[in-house]
């Protein structure tokens, strides 16, 4: 059966919300205070409209409001928040016959507010002071904003201090993260069950939200589900209705969300016993070895590059190369299999914010040369949650660069050929940074399911 929100909610999670709503407040008021604001007002985003249509894209709520009520389906929404008081929740409860109104919410963290029904953007105005002159509002810009006088709309500086320190998870945010990874295993075990049943990419996916028991709408990304040679490409979007006339492997990249915090989850499955399956058996050991090095203190750069070296063995071993790992890391043959960063920060957002953040007053910390898609860049602290994703992958546009170029005598081509069909291979979990090592979230999860 899949877990819903309900189902999968401890007991305790009321008892860490209010700790983590502390935390917030007295971390936001330190920022205003630093960045000459006296309030800050987050709105919940709104409902954005098809180009000359009268229907709606699917709202998702802004992550910045999200650290404050996991209220991720209620759009035009506002938190309100000055230091010394309680947050105030504005909350949209128009009267409508068109569409059904969220109702007011009574969970385990509305105690800790102080709730305002808002029929309308007119009735939320109201309800908040007369002058909002010394308030930064974050959120996208809507038609009436500029009538409400507010001090800064986005303003970087304040957002920078807001998004460094967001990167530390409280116990309240890993409990939410944790949930989800639970959800998504859910997910991922009805989606193996399908692939090994002979199922198409689009019977997966419909099997992946059976058992995470949510709608596409409310995942925290589409499911990338790639059967085949479509595992090369990082970011395969289609989902063909018919399966291929040969099962050979699938890569399947998908999370679920709960409180408005994603889990980012990827396995590749083989279909049959050989050597697609032995490169995969050796990717998930490497991914483990990664996973070995984190902890606080550790530079990420450092993960990245220990990568690279790792998956240049790999490839010697598995008879993918012609050169020897040092050479293959030297010449750059290793990006031509894993061309994108080996993780990033994960929690309201899928790549959260302050990735690259040297301090909360500015300074960004650079990518190693040669790797321009790393999406972290900071030392990692307890608290971070990231994901380790090494990947090996067979794709065109890189193999034929290489085809021409210096490269093209270090790499064993007829091998290459052989495992090409199989698309390629990429292994995900999502890791709580400790001050000794990590938990491993994803691992935990499918051993609590029975997978892996």
């Amino acid at each position: 059966m899949p877990l819903d929100d309900s189902a999968a909610a401890p007991a305790n999670l009321a008892a860490l919300f209010g700790p983590h709503l502390t935390a917030l407040c007295r971390r936001t008021e330190a920022a205003l205070q630093a960045c000459g604001f006296e309030a800050l007002l987050v709105h919940s985003g709104s409902l954005l409209p098809v180009f000359q249509d009268d229907r709606t894209y699917p709202f998702e709520a802004n992550a910045p409001f999200k650290v404050w009520a996991p209220l991720w389906e209620v759009p035009d929404c506002f938190v309100h928040f000055e230091p010394g008081r309680p947050p105030r929740l504005l909350f949209h409860s128009p009267t409508d016959y068109w569409y059904k109104p969220a109702a007011l919410p009574q969970d385990y963290w509305t105690a800790h507010f102080e709730i305002v029904p808002c029929a309308d953007l007119s009735a939320a105005r109201a309800a908040l002071p007369s002058s909002l002159a010394r308030t930064a509002y974050l959120g996208e810009d809507f038609g009436a904003l500029e009538s409400w006088a507010v001090g800064a709309v986005n303003p970087t500086r304040l957002m920078r201090h807001l998004d460094f320190h967001r990167a530390i998870k409280s116990p309240y945010e890993l409990e939410c993260l944790r949930i989800a990874s639970r959800l998504g295993v859910q997910g991922h075990l009805a989606a193996a069950r399908a692939f090994a049943a002979g199922a198409s990419e689009y019977e997966i996916e419909l099997a992946f939200l059976a058992g995470c028991g949510q709608r596409e709408q409310e995942l925290p990304y589409n499911p990338i589900i790639a059967l085949n040679e479509n595992g090369a490409v990082l970011h395969y979007q289609v989902l063909e209705k018919r399966p291929p006339p040969q099962r050979r492997s699938l890569l399947i990249d998908a999370g679920a969300e709960f409180g408005g915090y994603a889990s980012d989850i990827t396995r590749t499955h083989a279909a049959t016993a050989g050597d697609f399956a032995a490169l995969v058996a050796q990717m998930d050991r490497m991914q483990q070895r990664l996973c070995a090095e984190v902890g606080a203190g550790v530079d990420w750069r450092d993960i990245h590059r220990l990568a690279h070296r790792l998956l240049a063995e790999v490839l010697r071993e598995a008879d993918l190369i012609t050169c020897s790992a040092e050479e293959a890391l030297a010449s750059g043959v290793t990006r031509v299999f894993l061309p994108h960063g080996i993780g990033h920060l994960l929690g309201l957002e899928v790549h959260d914010a302050g990735g690259f953040m040297r301090s909360p007053d500015g300074g960004d910390i650079d990518r190693p040369e040669g790797h321009p898609y790393l999406r972290l860049t900071r030392t990692l602290e307890s608290g971070f949650v990231v994901t380790m994703e090494p990947g090996l992958y067979f794709i065109e546009p890189l193999l034929a660069a290489a085809r021409s170029d210096a490269r093209a005598g270090r790499i064993h081509w007829s091998r290459v050929e052989a495992l090409r069909p199989y698309g390629g291979i990429r292994i995900e979990d999502d890791l709580a940074v400790t001050a000794t090592g990590c938990e491993n979230l994803t691992r935990e999860a499918f051993a609590a399911a029975g997978g892996s």
